[in-house]
């Protein structure tokens, strides 16, 4: 993609940052958040991006341009407590609203997440897009599933309505330097804590920051009308035990990981990957590979020069604690 003005929301954050960066060298990008915190917008601004605050949940998108060529829609409300009316307002009808405002894209892409699936059984359910969607009642977040579902609905809505082709793009267990579910681990790991998971095996379709980043075009150039939905994740199944299994080869330390069963969540995370395989072709880092460049990334100065947990890490710790472990990706 070159020339291309391109809208980010949420472009701070852990998969949208490293995104963003990819896509500014070559297009006029724009991102727009809240950014209560102004060392978040400056860090975006150093990019060479314009931004822009908007509370999605408010509609008010002040003199935000709507003649964008390209949208990615990765910002999501996600937080404790049951105000599913707050959660509804901000990730369908702050998608309903930003989707009615670039209603002139080429195409739109929305991100959701594997926590729109109904929990199996059997932790080695491979999930299909088909499959039944249902609350993953996630202790941590419980408004997530119910309001991402709904997400959905209004983004397929917005397709037929305005005939803007639209990709839903349902996430996995993403992650590289900038954070991620096995970054945190890895920090846990490095700063002394047990690692904490919901059930043993308990398996993701992890995916690196580099392919998120290398399939986000192709991803945007099989949006239709109407909507097309997939499953973004990984070509390999890998879960918790095993990377942070290998986390210890790699550091040296030796990694505590305990199992705090949570009933009625995914027992695993597996996204069958053929139809955006189908799109995009297969991953190109491999589980070992993208775990090994993260300890590097995260730990330059190797593991011994860590002062502590990071401040990530740290808030999701204490998450996991809270909440007996369960946690969606």
């Amino acid at each position: 993609m070159q020339g291309a003005k391109v809208l980010i929301t949420g472009p701070a954050g852990q998969i949208a940052f490293p995104l963003t960066e990819s896509l500014a060298s070559d297009n006029d990008v724009w991102g727009i958040a809240r950014f209560s915190n102004a060392e978040d917008r400056e860090k975006v601004e150093a990019l060479g991006v314009t931004t822009r605050a908007v509370d999605l949940g408010s509609g008010d998108f002040g003199d935000l341009p709507d003649d964008f060529d390209y949208v990615l829609h990765l910002a999501t409300f996600q937080g404790g407590g049951v105000d599913y009316d707050h959660a509804l307002r901000v990730n369908a009808e702050g998608t309903g609203l930003l989707l009615a405002h670039c209603r002139r894209a080429t195409a739109a892409l929305v991100m959701s997440t594997a926590s729109v699936y109904l929990p199996q059984t059997d932790p080695l359910h491979p999930f299909l897009e088909t499959d039944p969607l249902g609350d993953a009642k996630s202790p941590h977040a419980p408004t997530y599933s119910i309001s991402k579902i709904a997400e959905e609905a209004v983004a397929r809505t917005c397709a037929r309505l305005y005939d803007l082709p639209v990709v839903i793009a349902r996430m996995n267990a993403s992650y590289g330097a900038n954070g991620g579910l096995p970054a945190y681990h890895l920090d846990w790991i490095v700063g002394g804590q047990p690692v904490i998971v919901r059930y043993d095996p308990c398996p993701y379709s992890v995916i690196h920051q580099d392919d998120i980043n290398a399939q986000a075009e192709q991803l945007l150039a099989a949006a239709t009308v109407p909507a097309t939905v997939v499953n973004w994740g990984g070509d390999e199944v890998v879960s918790p035990q095993e990377w942070c299994a290998y986390f210890g080869e790699l550091t040296g330390r030796t990694p505590e990981v305990v199992v705090k069963e949570m009933p009625g969540t995914h027992r695993g995370s597996i996204l069958d990957p053929a139809r955006r395989r189908a799109i995009t072709g297969p991953c190109t880092v491999g589980w070992r590979e993208g775990m090994r460049r993260l300890v590097e990334e995260r730990y330059p100065d190797g593991v011994d020069a860590a002062s502590g947990v990071s401040g990530q890490a740290s808030n999701l710790l204490s998450a996991y604690q809270e909440t007996s472990g369960a946690f969606d990706a």
